[in-house]
């Protein structure tokens, strides 16, 4: 495993509430852990993988951007955690994600675009998520998702509870939800 290195504790007040948080580094990716003190014996933990577009530029052509402002909101009423997964585009990175989105929007769905990429439908590996939940001693938690492969991935760590974190469909997302629900087995 690679090095990790991990920054101090700091306060982040949000729209939400005030959380705390940790930097993990890992490589060239740093990724973020948003938690409530003190955490419950059960926490709420949501793995939110980066989504620039989604998560920053309010983008509606996927859920992210609201699956990540309803976990925070959730989060921060029944205390937990947020991990901030830094693998954009299913891990495929910036650039090959809007590569992607040029071939959706020629009519591919967003597994049919990873492919035409030479990328698999999800690039993305947890195991940093275990060295995360390890650091915090969590070793039973509530599971917010809607990914199988989260609650797969996550082997030492007892998932009590998967809570799901549907986003009402629009327009722009309704083929991208069902791509991903008939395509990844996504629990929508």
């Amino acid at each position: 495993m690679k090095k990790i290195e991990i920054s101090n504790i700091a306060t982040l007040p949000t729209r939400h509430g005030t959380f705390r948080i940790q930097a993990f580094r890992e490589g060239d990716k740093e990724h973020l852990a948003m938690f409530t003190e003190p955490l419950p014996e059960v926490p709420l933990v949501r793995v939110h993988s980066e989504c620039l577009t989604g998560d920053a530029l309010g983008s509606i052509k996927c859920d992210c951007g609201e699956q990540l402002q309803a976990a925070l909101e959730r989060i921060a009423a029944e205390g937990g955690m947020l991990i901030y997964h830094r693998q954009e585009g299913r891990n495929i990175g910036l650039l090959n994600k809007v590569n992607a989105y040029a071939l959706q929007d020629q009519g591919l769905d967003t597994v049919a675009a990873n492919h035409q990429l030479g990328f698999a439908a999800d690039e993305r590996t947890y195991e940093i998520v275990e060295t995360i939940l390890e650091h915090f001693g969590i070793t039973r938690m509530r599971l917010l998702t809607n990914n199988p492969r989260k609650i797969e991935s996550l082997q030492n760590v007892e998932i009590v509870e998967r809570i799901p974190l549907v986003i009402t469909p629009n327009p722009y997302n309704e083929k991208y939800l069902q791509t991903k629900k008939e395509q990844m087995g996504h629990l929508l």
